[in-house]
């Protein structure tokens, strides 16, 4: 956005527009007696009244008058000033007085010196005020003006500092009121919402609420949005009209949309909350976030103080420069993000929640969270909260580990198994050669539920379920900067739940990004906490029990043999050696056919890369979540 005058915000320092001043003639009463005031006491009295944009009470000769100083300080009227008396010279009927004036502008200081005249009338001294005594150089035919300039936000920047968001194109659609009679506005505003699909009550009481030369806007888009959005006929309406405006965008209206968050005119309610930082028109962060580091991304805007008399080229009496915002960077891969997003877009109904995070586990950066359009807007990569189903036997597996168990011992898995009254199975296509007494390794690879259950409410305990999770980065809080959910695994209340909490369900809860996050510490060895913002120092507690190198050994193992040999075959063709652990959990309410519906999970690791999908409701973790997954590793080299 350029730095230059915006006529739409004029006024937030002073005045709308240049106040008019044409200082003419006119008569100036002199004091009825004589006070017996010098001249120097009467310059401090005239000091004191112009700290005050004032000449009230100040005695004046004929051809001066408090209106029209008032004219010519109006548009300066509501910035601070601090005027001191320098040198007074009398000599004879006349004297001169320096005055200092202090003002602060836009937060910036603008110091000068001007020369007062006063003559001694009748015994008394009068001020002969000109308005080079406000500034040098002002002549009587000059006017003043207060004009805001504005800084340029701070971008938002990606991997290698890839510009984000930037001032991008946008038009804004509304309906422009002197371009239609009164009387037929209100049918203008009608037809405006319904050709652009918002309501129309509300627009159309805002018409009938706005000034008579008002654009009244109704929905800002951007070009390429506009030709899906706007109607042929939109031009046809009286008085529809747009305006071409810049506002800072990402490359596309859905990239990263519910963690970059959107950028606009400042709310009542964020004006209301700024203690005057932020004024109405100023264009601030509203979510996401924008909205977090609105005060980093957001500029202070600067000043100009004009002169000008009519038809003149204006002058400029001083001028406070704009500070533009602060850049954010954070770690998101342009390109990653974009596949993430196209390949959940192509795999996922519009309308079901989804979403996909990519780590890189050497240091954590986030490359890619993308949240399907099912979300409405919601961050289902960073925060949504699900249980994680079979991907969470990867934590129980490190607890059984722990336990004394090794991944080539044998755990029985029988086809159902009851616990306290309620009976668990495997799921309906569970292959049958993975029944009876089968390895910790084998059951993994199937994802045998009973086997978890059976070895884990034996063999666990007390806080190692939990122990285990937060060796994974799973379960523990962690301020990162942004909005996450890390996930909850809490200690068991009674068999079942404790069953249920061995394979991610009953009150375990995660994000994909918290999953994401069990990816990738099985990658690097350690707990890996999700960075997304390179200057923002993670604050969270170390697991009281680190994952060590033999514990790595065999959960790589141990996943790299889900995908050769087990449910998540979908990513054997994905070149590069792939880890892998899928997913499925019920939740909700049973449809027509009884059945509940499940969430579809798979985690991934590859090289440098760790990567969960989620969809809310699907067929399977390998059927709804796997061939996502298999796209999108495939597509990102």
């Amino acid at each position: 956005m350029s730095r230059t005058a915006s006529p739409r915000r004029l006024g937030r320092l002073g005045a709308c527009a240049a106040a008019a001043l044409l200082l003419t003639a006119c008569t100036g009463a002199p004091p009825e007696e004589d006070d017996g005031e010098d001249a120097a006491e009467v310059a401090e009295e005239l000091a004191a009244s112009l700290g005050e944009h004032t000449l009230e009470g100040v005695p004046l000769v004929e051809f001066a008058s408090q209106e029209d100083f008032a004219e010519l300080i109006e548009p300066l009227v509501d910035q601070q000033v601090v005027v001191e008396v320098g040198d007074v010279d009398e000599r004879g009927a006349t004297a001169t007085a320096d005055l200092d004036w202090t003002w602060e502008i836009a937060g910036q200081e603008w110091a000068y010196r001007t020369t007062a005249n006063l003559v001694e009338v009748e015994g008394a001294w009068l001020v002969d005020w000109r308005p080079s005594t406000l500034a040098e150089y002002l002549r009587p035919q000059d006017r003043l003006g207060l004009f805001s300039t504005e800084g340029e936000r701070g971008r938002v920047l990606g991997a290698d500092r890839e510009v984000i968001v930037v001032d991008r194109e946008v038009r804004r659609y509304g309906l422009d009121k002197t371009l239609v009679r009164p009387a037929r506005q209100a049918d203008s505003a009608r037809r405006i919402a319904r050709s652009l699909g918002i309501e129309v009550a509300p627009y159309v009481a805002e018409t009938e609420q706005s000034g008579d030369e008002a654009f009244v806007e109704a929905l800002v888009l951007r070009p390429e949005d506009a030709r899906e959005l706007v109607p042929p006929g939109f031009g046809n309406i009286p008085g529809a009209a747009s305006v071409v405006d810049t506002l800072p965008l990402a490359p596309t209206r859905d990239f990263a949309a519910p963690i970059l968050g959107r950028v606009g005119e400042a709310t009542e309610e964020v004006v209301e909350d700024s203690d005057g930082a932020v004024e109405p028109g100023d264009v601030v962060g509203l979510s996401g976030l924008q909205l977090r580091y609105d005060e980093q991304l957001r500029s202070v805007d600067g000043a100009e103080v004009v002169a000008a008399g009519d038809g003149d080229t204006r002058r400029t009496l001083f001028e406070a420069a704009p500070t533009d915002g602060e850049d954010l960077r954070t770690t998101l891969d342009v390109d990653t993000q974009t596949l993430a997003e196209r390949v959940l877009a192509e795999g996922v109904p519009a309308d079901v929640p989804s979403a996909l995070v990519a780590l890189r586990p050497s240091d954590g950066a986030v490359l890619a969270a993308a949240s399907g359009p099912g979300g409405d807007g919601f961050s289902t990569a960073t925060e949504g909260r699900y249980a994680p189903g079979s991907t969470f036997k990867v934590v129980t597996s490190l607890a059984l580990l722990r336990s004394g168990l090794s991944s080539d011992d044998t755990v029985a898995c029988p086809p159902s198994l009851d616990v306290d009254g309620r009976t668990f199975t495997n799921y309906s296509d569970y292959p049958a050669s993975g029944l009876g007494d089968v390895t910790l390794t084998r059951a993994l690879a199937d994802s045998c539920n009973t086997a978890f259950i059976g070895a884990g409410t034996e063999r666990l305990g007390g806080s190692d379920l939990a122990d285990a999770a937060a060796a994974l980065g799973l379960g523990v809080d962690a301020e990162v900067g942004f909005s996450s959910f890390f996930g909850e695994v809490p200690r068991p209340d009674g068999d079942t739940d404790e069953a249920a909490s061995m394979i991610g369900q009953g009150r375990v809860l995660a994000s994909p990004l918290a999953m994401a996050a069990v990816a990738a510490s099985v990658s690097a060895g350690e707990r890996v906490v999700p960075r997304l913002l390179p200057e923002v120092e993670a604050e969270t507690e170390d697991p009281s029990a680190p994952l060590t190198a033999p514990e790595t050994r065999a959960l790589r193992t141990m996943m790299r043999t889900v995908v050769t040999d087990g449910s998540g075959s979908v990513l054997a063709g994905v070149p590069g050696e792939v880890g892998a652990k899928t997913g499925t959990a019920e939740y909700g309410q049973p449809g027509p056919d009884g059945e509940l519906p499940t969430h579809a999970w798979m985690i991934a690791t590859r090289g440098d890369l760790a990567v969960a999908v989620f969809v809310e409701t699907g067929a399977s973790g390998s059927t709804t979540a796997g061939p996502i997954l298999a796209e999108f590793l495939s597509s990102a080299g």
